[in-house]
């Protein structure tokens, strides 16, 4: 939660803790207790001090009777995994609040934590038989949010399916049939999306989703055959047309889905996407015909089209027609990007001194703007890594941060590069010198932490700074995958699996999907690790993560 919506929630509680103060001298104790828990509690909050959080919020819910300050302790109970305050202030919660949609979809939440399918089924329930459409919302919240048997929200949602009390509203529909896709329960997502199917046979979106659920039970021919039966109608829409290449780029056929951006006015944005799909597929002939194209209806094109013929150029191989393209840009928006990509092509050509001259150049040039001239840093740090002159990315880094002092992107990219080279007393200065500019800082609160919790044995202050980020951002699948890793490195197995299963069902990552592999192949459940693993190298077959679980587990 960002620093100012934070300071708002505490004063709005001192005005609503104190206000009865404003007209005599003296507050009741009770309150005064109340107003100095919830500020104790925020401070936690506010240092990734989750469970010292957890008991002041829950402390201050009982001395008053503020629903609002009881749903805030259940909420922030649940964060930190403590069950049994997430029981209590729950109990104030229902006392206080027995009919808000909002109260059940946290009690279906605690119960599918504690795996208890009775209570969860009977929340779930409640929720879908409410007219509010907030019911079914709360509903979907709460079988996402993972639990001890990964199988019993899948278990529940096959159950709610089958007594019909899904509403019959699109939306609704799409959204649990997605569900049922991130559980990864291929049948149960195959009921889903018939159903769906029945009930909305025309809607295009539906046909996209009957298409995904179809590649997903590795029946590709079908899903192109749906994908195929879509009217041009359909791809006149060009936020539907993109959905539809997508899918045609998930079965791995670039080709299509470039053929599929053809159709409709096309724009800079298209011919750029269509070009990256046809160099991705490695098809040059097509690719070749489109450049060509692009050249003939425009014989004095503007910079934005000769920014986009240079990165053409480049994805056909030419990178002296690509510099060229780069250096006729003229001055306006694309000329900065265009310098850096000329700069680039340069070194792609091996001539690595040109390159980092023009950089150099860019950096220097008062004229252009601040965003460039950094980002020429950045750049040049990334080329001379890849040129493996670990002393001239120092240097390149030390003169941006001179040249932009505290600037965040180069702390930040200055700080990975320091873990690369386990300097992590290095690394750690860096982020630590962001999160004093940027306290909130999610990005950075994740990456120390998880640097913390990976390459040292500072794990309980890992999980603060990890706890902090998890506050902004609770759904943030890299986070929630830092969490997961913190917990395991702590030696809490059963609640790691869970929160990186969650992790990996948000995202598709090779680095989750390593860290799901490990955990469970030091459990001992070493077959379901393998199918981990493998998931992990088709994604990445090089990641760092997947090759050092490797090498510890033998696997």
């Amino acid at each position: 939660m960002p620093a100012i919506l934070r300071l708002s929630l505490v004063l709005s509680l001192l005005l609503a803790l104190s206000g009865p103060a404003l007209a005599s001298r003296k507050a009741p104790p009770a309150r005064d207790d109340a107003l100095t828990t919830v500020m104790a509690g925020e401070f936690a909050l506010q240092t990734g001090q989750l469970s010292e959080a957890s008991r002041w919020y829950l402390e201050a819910a009982r001395a008053t009777e503020d629903a609002g300050l009881a749903e805030r302790a259940t909420r922030i109970a649940l964060l930190s995994n403590d069950d049994a305050g997430a029981t209590e202030a729950l109990k104030l919660w229902r006392a206080r609040a027995p009919k808000s949609l909002a109260m059940r979809g946290a009690e279906a939440t605690l119960a599918l934590r504690r795996g208890d399918a009775r209570a969860a089924r009977r929340e779930l329930g409640t929720l879908m038989a409410s007219p509010d459409e907030m019911g079914w919302r709360y509903a979907l919240t709460a079988l996402g949010s993972g639990g001890k048997d990964p199988e019993l929200p899948a278990k529940l949602l096959g159950e709610l399916v089958d007594g019909n009390t899904i509403p019959a509203q699109l939306q609704a529909w799409l959204a649990f049939a997605g569900l049922a896709q991130q559980l990864e329960q291929p049948e149960l997502s195959r009921r889903i999306v018939g159903s769906v199917v029945d009930r909305f046979p025309q809607e295009p979106r539906v046909v996209l989703l009957h298409a995904a659920q179809l590649r997903r039970s590795g029946d590709e021919a079908e899903a192109r055959k749906v994908l195929g039966g879509l009217g041009p109608d359909v791809l006149e829409k060009p936020e539907l047309r993109l959905a539809v290449a997508a899918e045609y780029e998930a079965l791995g056929d670039s080709v299509a889905a470039a053929a599929t951006l053809a159709k409709g006015p096309q724009d800079d944005q298209s011919y750029a996407l269509r070009a990256s799909l046809l160099a991705k597929a490695d098809n040059t002939t097509a690719l070749t015909a489109l450049y060509d194209e692009l050249r003939r209806e425009a014989s004095q094109p503007d910079g934005g089209r000769r920014l986009l013929l240079g990165q053409m150029a480049e994805f056909l191989k030419r990178p002296q027609e690509a510099l060229d393209w780069y250096r006729s840009v003229p001055a306006g928006s694309a000329r900065s990007e265009a310098r850096l990509r000329a700069a680039n092509t340069l070194y792609e050509l091996d001539d690595k001194a040109q390159a980092f001259q023009e950089l150099r150049t860019l950096q220097g040039d008062a004229s252009a703007d601040d965003d460039a001239r950094r980002n020429a840093y950045l750049l040049e740090a990334e080329l001379r890594q890849k040129n493996g002159d670990d002393n001239g990315e120092l240097d390149v880094f030390a003169r941006g941060l001179a040249a932009y002092p505290d600037d965040i992107e180069v702390l930040y990219a200055r700080g990975l590069a320091w873990e690369r080279r386990d300097r992590i007393d290095r690394a750690e200065a860096d982020f630590r010198k962001i999160l004093v500019i940027d306290p909130e800082n999610t990005a950075t609160l994740n990456a120390l932490g998880y640097t913390l919790a990976d390459r040292t044995q500072r794990y309980r202050e890992a999980l603060e700074l990890i706890d902090r980020a998890r506050v902004a951002e609770p759904e943030n699948a890299a986070i929630i995958d830092s969490y997961g890793w913190v917990l395991y490195r702590l030696g809490r197995l059963p609640e790691a699996l869970v929160q990186l299963r969650r992790a990996f069902t948000l995202q598709k990552d090779p680095e989750i999907a390593a860290h799901v592999g490990e955990v469970l192949w030091v459990m001992g459940q070493k077959d379901e690790a393998r199918k981990y693993f493998d998931e992990a190298r088709k994604l990445d077959p090089e990641n760092r993560s997947l090759q050092r679980a490797l090498e510890k587990t033998g696997a």
